[in-house]
Order: C-alpha cells, then structure tokens, then sequence
C-alpha cells in the first residue's frame, strides 16, 4: 500500500454496508488519509451477524499484513489454522493434507474492523438505513455501495451497472456446531430423497461452520420446505450424526436459500462505486466472498491513492480487479457444478472420488496436490495404474484393436492449405512434426467428403484417387518415422457454414468469386444477409451424402488410418441436424431429439458398416450450442448415449461454434465439465478438449476420471513436440513418451543460464 497523504482538502466518503469489505474499506481509506470525514451506514446492530466462520487465504492475509498491520495482529490472534481435508464417501474417510487454512468467527472479524474503524475516526451508524446511493452521491465526494448481494444500490442503477444474476440449482442453509472439525470435512449422505452434502470446518477452538446443500428437488422431497430454522438444523443434525458425532446443530437467522451468481457490466456510476458481494459474488464452496471483498478493499484504496483523480481511481480499481475476479467465478462456477451434479461420480473409487472433489474448481491440480500430499497422489495414481514413475498422461490406452502409447491427442486443426482438397507438403511435415512429437494419436483436420462439403477452397477432402495417395503418403511416414503413434482422419461436410473465405482473409465471409451452392438441415442461413441460404436436404440428397461419408471412409481404410472420427460438431452438416436452432425441419429428420438424431446415426451407420472392424470410429460433439434454446449438457448426453449404442468408441466432446450470437464462458479447461458429465454418466470413453493447455491440466483431469483422452490443439501449434516436452519436464523417459533416435540428444531441456556462480557462504546482518 502507499504510505498515507495528509495534503489537500478532506475527502468525504459514504460508505453504505457494514459487511467486512465496507468495514476494510474504510478503515483503509481513512487510515490512508487521517483527514478525510468517513461515514459507513449499517441496518444492523453492530452484534447482528449472519454466518459463523470465515476463511482467508495466506495471500489475502499477507495483503493485510502489508496495509494495515494493526488488524492483522488482531486477526492473527484469533485465527484457527488447520492443514487437512477430510472426504467421506460411503463410510469411508479419506484424508489429504498441506492445504493450510485459517478461519475465525465472522462476528470477531467485524468486532476487530469495528474497533479499528473507530480508532481511526471512521462514524459508524448502525441500525440505520443509509440514504438512496444517487443522494449521497452529491453530498460526498465518493460512494462506496458494498452493500450485499441484494444491494439496493446496484438496484436502483441496475440500467448502468447492468448486473446478470443466475440462481443456481441447490438449496444451502448456514449452521454451526458448538464443536471444533480437526479438518475441513466434506460428507456425502446418499438419502432416499436423494444425495445432500455436508461442509464443515472450524472457525474456533470449540465451534465449526457446517453448510448443508442438496439440489432443490431433494430438499423439496425431504420436505424442509416446510420446516423452520429449528427443524431444519434438528434434521441436518440427525441425516449427518456421523460426522458430528452425534451433537446438534444450531442456526443464526439462518434459512435455505438458493447461491445466486452476480456479474456486473460495470462496476462503478460517477462517484459510485460496488464492492465485494454487491459487485459480484462466487460460491462459497470455494471460500472466496470475504476474501474478494476484503481484497476490493485493498485495491480500491490503493488505486485511490495512485491515481490523480476520482475517475482514474475508479477505472484502475476496476482493471485490476476485474480479471481477479472473473477467474475465481470461474473456479467457483466449476466448483458450484460439480456439486450439483455430484451424484454423478459417485460411483467412482473412493479415493477417485476424493481426488476428483479436491480439484474440482481446476486450481488444485496434480502437481499441485503433489506438492502438498505426495503419499495421497501417489495412490490414486497406484490405483488409476499408473506404473512406477509414470505420470497418468503416458499410461496407455485401448479403443478397440488399437492401443495408444498415451493419453495425448494432436486435435483436429484446419490448416486452410490444401489444394483442390489435395493436402500436400505442408500437411506431411505439419502432421508429420507432430506425430514426431510424441502425441499418443494424432488427428488430420477435416477432412471433407465432397468438393460441396468443404468449408473453403483451402480445405482438405477425401473424394478423389488424388487426395487418397496423398493422404496414404502421409500416413506411411507417420507410421514408418514415429512408431507407435497413431494417425487418426476426421471425416465431415460443411453443411450451411461452407463456401466461404480462408480463415485469415476472413472468417465464415462468403467467398467474393466462385461460391459453391450449400445445404443443411433447414435453409437458415450462418448470419443472416451475409452467408448463403442453404437448400434443405431432400431424401436424395440425404442419400448422397451418407454415400460420399462411405466412399470416404472406405479410402480412409485403404489410406492406412488407425481411427476414424466423424464430425457432428460446430455446426457444420451433422451438427446442423442435431441443434433445434439449426434443424427446423417438420419431417422425420426433425422435431425431437430422436429424430434430429436420425441422420447423424445413419451415416454413422454407414461409415462403420465399411470401416474395420478392428478399428475404431469415434465422433465429435458440440454438448451445448452456448445459446439459449439450443443443445443442452442433457441433450449431450442423449446424443453420445446414441452414439455409443450404435457403436462408437468414443465421444470427442467439443461445444458451441453452432451459431454466430453464442456466448461462450471461455476459461481454462472449459469445455471438459461436459466431457465428465457424459464419461460419468454413460459409462463411456470421452475425448475432453478446450483450453487444456498445461501437462497438469492433462494429468489432472485424467486421475479425475473426467476425460479418457486429452485432445489440445493450439499447444501443439506453439510446440510440435509439446508431448515429449511434457515428459522430459515430468522425468518420464518410458515407453509413453519414445524420442525419435535423431532427436534423443534433446530429450533433457537444455540449460537455460549459469548456473555454477559460488554460492554466500556468510550473511551478515
């Protein structure tokens, strides 16, 4: 933090909310500057406290420590410290350690920021409703609305801020147990209601927080929609007397509620500023509303005092903490849903089980929980079976006849460089670079079944003697220079999305000369006035096109392929039939999901009746379009469950790319909740994509049990051998991860600086 300034006129500063992020913010702000009036409005008493324990983080601490070391020795004094996770699957309790937590009650945190703010001179006014946040406004210089996530400030300019709220799908109620958990528990209570679920840890010596949550259709057939704060803690107490070994539970104005996301456009409005929940919030099974808040705190006051005006303050609080903050909802997004749909993995092995709960937000991975539990990875990897040194990512794998060296895949990536659909040069040494690279299976792009079916003139087909020799070309250097490595060709039309520009000269624009005529599903058009209108497919046409899949799919054979995909994913031909924005078609191949099945699974059909036996077809998804009324999480899972009983191996699970308006929640690994969702519902092989950029990410989500292969493309743009990369950084040099002989002189990464300077023998104070 700067040091405090005591020059210029007094700032005046209302502060509207008592919560522990309007209480920092204002003991910073005044602290940072002794002369300014500071006056904070609560509707509370000041003893009045919803909640038990609140837990923050070392980093969170330290920025405290930095800022204001008065209360952080208050803090310090009163805070619980524990390092171990507990997680109670079916009766039995595993534990993983060095997680280093630290709690104390919520009701001791606002005494301390309480006693520090009146220390400093901030006027605190409790019981009291603070005037509407626009009156404010033009008495006082700034307006610091950290209100809650109901705030009647971000309410009553709901047309500036332009928040988004989402209600989720459990109902939670806060409780307590007079009573110290020696570990941040987590238990699992398989009900005839339905599964309910426990989280507990200590904020005192002799007192826990417990959080009770189940999805709303549990909660309402157990029946405590009907049941007051009494009732509710007294049957808590009673479905979870394991873990609580028999003691009861107690409220504090404590009722179920639904965990309600909160993202605003915008974050401040003239001198009007949101802070913590009232700006966003973030599920608590990720700890995180008091830490955000408290850190909005720290920056607020710290860009206030940076800046050299109000409007910069503002604008530098916002850019700093807004990417802070969208990466933890997405943390706490993925948290939120795993929970809600934990029934789902509940049938994996324990210990699966509990790997899979602690890195479900996708911030604890693998390498991290090795760094904090060594003998606790080390035996969900004996159990995934992983051999002795050997990272999850380098076990094989087995589709059909056909082993994979790893668990690696070069997806599938358009590289707009083919001619005529021949793919030439480049596409043997861009392919053949990353066979090289060490990938277990390595995927062509599209490839196209038709000069009809390509998206553009650059793109690759399978419709000619040409293109089969040159395609066989490439699969004879594959299999020749990267033994071992499997060659992979996915086979598909481009439907509605086709004639159109190379990606770099334009993206989906339609091509200025020497358009081709496309189809689809329904004549709807990619983007209205732009892309062409395509025809809707009659029962001939359906029947050519199933045709040309087979014709290529019997050169793909001939060609020497390994594995064969077909794509029904991004929009392109199958995919349009599969989308009920994309297929409005009114006779068999439309209306229900079943029948927008129809001609995906004939094809499929068709294309397996002539590929190997021996070898197999997996198919790409797009799981949801990202738009309202398009493919849900729900439809995907009919969709590979269709699929798989018409025999594929696998299920390749991509999203989106289905229409142009789609809003996609990008983020690392985001695509792969919906490839867990389907691999632990159905039973079935899943491909997981999107954003796994890290060999940790891959190790990860594969010792999960979320996702039996790992497909990343633009890593293997960066770095060919982005494989025996990963290898050579994990000191795995086995059978998973085979150096090319030529190349085996760089298998160890090379120095990267001196290294032999003497080291301090002596340090003199």
């Amino acid at each position: 933090m700067p040091a405090p300034h005591t020059v210029g006129a007094p700032l005046r500063i209302a502060v509207i909310g008592g919560g522990p992020g309007g209480l920092y913010a204002a003991a910073l702000l005044k602290r940072l500057g002794p002369d300014r009036e500071i006056t904070l409005w609560e509707r509370n008493a000041p003893d009045d406290t919803f909640g038990f324990g609140v837990v923050l983080s070392d980093e969170t601490l330290g920025g405290i420590e930095h800022a204001d070391p008065a209360v952080y020795r208050a803090l310090r004094a009163e805070f619980v410290r524990w390092d171990d996770i507990d997680i109670v699957h079916r009766g039995r309790t595993l534990t993983s350690g060095g997680h280093g937590f630290a709690a104390l009650g919520r009701r001791r945190l606002l005494e301390i920021l309480h006693e520090r703010c009146k220390a400093l001179g901030v006027e605190l006014r409790f019981r009291a409703e603070a005037p509407p946040a626009a009156e404010l406004a033009t008495a006082y210089d700034l307006v610091v609305a950290a209100d809650g996530v109901h705030s009647l400030t971000r309410e009553a300019h709901a047309g500036h801020f332009a928040p988004r709220i989402t209600t989720h799908r459990c109902r939670y109620i806060w409780l307590a147990a007079d009573f110290a958990f020696d570990a941040f528990r987590f238990e699992i209570a398989e009900t005839g209601h339905g599964v309910m679920q426990l989280h507990g840890y200590p904020y005192s010596a002799g007192s826990s927080t417990v959080i009770v949550e189940m999805r709303e259709e549990v909660w309402a057939a157990a029946g405590f929609d009907a049941l007051d704060e009494g009732a509710s803690a007294e049957y808590c107490a009673k479905i979870f007397t394991d873990a609580l070994g028999g003691r009861p539970l107690r409220g504090n104005n404590s009722s179920w509620t639904a965990f309600r996301t909160v993202v605003n456009k915008r974050w401040s409005h003239g001198n009007t500023v949101l802070l913590g929940d009232a700006a966003h919030t973030a599920h608590f099974s990720i700890g995180s509303g008091t830490k955000l808040a408290v850190e909005d705190a720290l920056a607020l006051a710290a860009c206030i005092e940076e800046q050299p005006d109000l409007p910069a303050a503002l604008g530098a609080y916002e850019s700093e903490r807004r990417p802070v903050v969208e990466s933890t909802q997405r943390a706490a997004a993925a948290s939120l849903r795993w929970f809600e749909d934990l029934e789902r993995c509940l049938d994996q092995p324990a210990r699966q089980f509990a790997f899979n709960l602690l890195t479900r937000s996708r911030r604890v991975t693998h390498d991290n929980l090795r760094l904090r539990d060594p003998g606790f990875t080390d035996t969900v990897e004996r159990e995934f079976g992983c051999p002795p040194g050997t990272p999850p990512m380098f076990t094989p794998f087995r589709l059909r006849g056909l082993e994979l060296k790893n668990r690696v895949v070069v997806s599938p990536m358009d590289m707009y460089s083919a001619v005529d659909g021949v793919p030439g040069d480049f596409h043997l040494v861009h392919l053949g670079a990353r066979a090289l690279g060490g990938a277990g299976l390595v995927m062509t792009e599209m490839v196209c079944v038709s000069p009809e079916g390509r998206i553009t003139p650059g793109c690759a087909g399978l419709y000619t003697p040409e293109q089969a020799a040159a395609w066989r070309r490439i699969a004879d250097f594959v299999h020749q220079q990267a033994p071992g490595t499997a060659f992979g060709i996915q086979l598909g039309h481009s439907g509605r999305k086709g004639s159109t520009k190379l990606m770099w000269d334009g993206m989906d624009e339609p091509l200025d000369t020497g358009n081709w005529p496309v189809a689809a599903a329904s004549p709807l058009p990619y983007r209205p006035g732009v892309n062409q209108v395509p025809h809707a497919l009659d029962r001939a046409g359906l029947t050519e096109i199933r045709e040309q899949f087979s014709a290529a799919a019997r050169r793909a054979a001939s060609c020497g392929f390994d594995l064969l995909e077909l794509h029904c994913a991004h929009g392109y031909l199958l995919s349009g039939f599969l989308s009920p924005l994309t297929n409005q078609r009114t006779d068999g191949y439309g209306g229900s999901l079943a029948a927008r099945l129809r001609f995906p699974l004939e094809v499929f059909d068709a294309v397996r009746a002539v590929w190997p036996t021996d070898r197999p077809m997996t198919v790409r998804i797009s799981a949801t379009d990202w738009a309202e009324g398009g493919t849900s999480a729900d439809d995907a899972v009919e969709i590979a469950r269709a699929f798989a009983a018409h025999g594929a191996d696998a299920i390749d699970v991509s999203t989106g790319q289905v229409v142009p308006d789609e809003r996609p929640e990008y983020g690392r690994s985001y695509q792969t909740p919906y490839a867990d969702r389907i691999r632990n519902a159905l039973g079935v092989p899943v491909v997981a994509v999107g954003a796994i950029s890290s060999w940790d990410d891959v190790n990860s989500l594969l010792l999960a049990g979320r996702a039996d292969l790992c497909a990343l493309a633009r890593p293997h743009l960066y770095a060919p051998h982005w494989t025996l990369h990963a290898a050579a950084e994990q000191g795995y040099a086995g059978p998973g991860a085979s150096w090319p002989p030529p190349y085996r002189a760089g298998s160890r990464k090379p120095p990267t600086g001196r290294t032999d300077a003497p080291r301090p023998r002596l340090s003199l104070n």
